[in-house]
């Protein structure tokens, strides 16, 4: 008689995916016990703990964020603006002390 595979047989319990990890993650947000759930699956209470933090953390985040609209593409291109005007600048500066020391930028061919 052969055994049925199960999620809990050890061949299931290698690397989890992110969607394993999630479905794990929220039947322990569903209420179901962490040894329990820890002890099916296959992995430390800490690592269930872990990544139900780090599920959570994610959704606060994205909570925070605020949603995008057109003013992000004028502050891009107006940040890109302001990045090409500092070079600019800066090699002005690097110019004009050039000229001050009283050397020429280019050395000047001799004439033959």
């Amino acid at each position: 008689m052969t055994k049925k595979s199960t999620k809990t047989d050890s061949q299931d319990r290698g690397r989890f995916s992110a969607r394993r990890k999630t479905e794990s993650v929220l039947r322990l947000l569903r209420g179901e016990d962490l040894d329990s759930l820890s002890r099916e699956l296959g992995v430390t209470a800490a690592t269930l703990s872990s990544w139900r933090e780090g599920f959570l953390d994610g959704g606060t985040a994205a909570l925070k964020s605020r949603p995008t609209d057109d003013r992000d593409e004028v502050i891009a291109r107006l940040q890109a603006k302001v990045g090409q005007l500092t070079m600019d600048n800066e090699l002005l500066g690097q110019k004009c002390q050039h000229l001050e020391s009283g050397r020429p930028f280019v050395a000047r061919r001799r004439s033959s």
